[in-house]
């Protein structure tokens, strides 16, 4: 089992940022892919960021690409989004997942575990 919490959502003024971070405990954290998806209000969840198990490759959706990092610390277990440059269609509950055969997906039903969310709004 991986226990996954996340911290650092809140509100924030459009082109501000924010820096997410997601704790991980329970099984060895360098074994698994992670990932940050977010759902809005009447939306389906959507993928954000993934990092591969080394932390070697990263993936983003295009909206974010160029404003939002993910990056992994394993001897933390955490890993973190930093999103700058916000937009208010960046509201949203973002979510920290892994993926127990440490290689990244765009589909949260590969996902194996997940966090409880945090709130991201931001103004315009």
């Amino acid at each position: 089992q991986v226990q996954l919490v996340e911290s650092g959502g809140g509100l924030v003024q459009s082109g501000g940022s924010l820096r997410l971070s997601c704790a991980a405990s329970g099984r060895t954290f360098s074994n698994y892919a992670m990932a940050w998806f977010r759902q809005a209000p009447g939306k389906e969840r959507e993928f954000v960021a993934a990092i591969n198990r080394d932390g070697g490759s990263t993936f983003y959706t295009d909206s974010v690409k160029g404003r939002f990092t993910i990056s992994g610390d394993n001897a933390k277990n955490t890993v973190f989004l930093q999103m700058n440059s916000l937009k208010p269609e960046d509201t949203a509950v973002y979510y920290c997942a892994a993926e127990n055969t440490g290689f990244p997906s765009r589909h949260w039903r590969q996902y194996d575990y997940w966090g409880q969310g945090t709130h991201v709004t931001v103004s315009s």
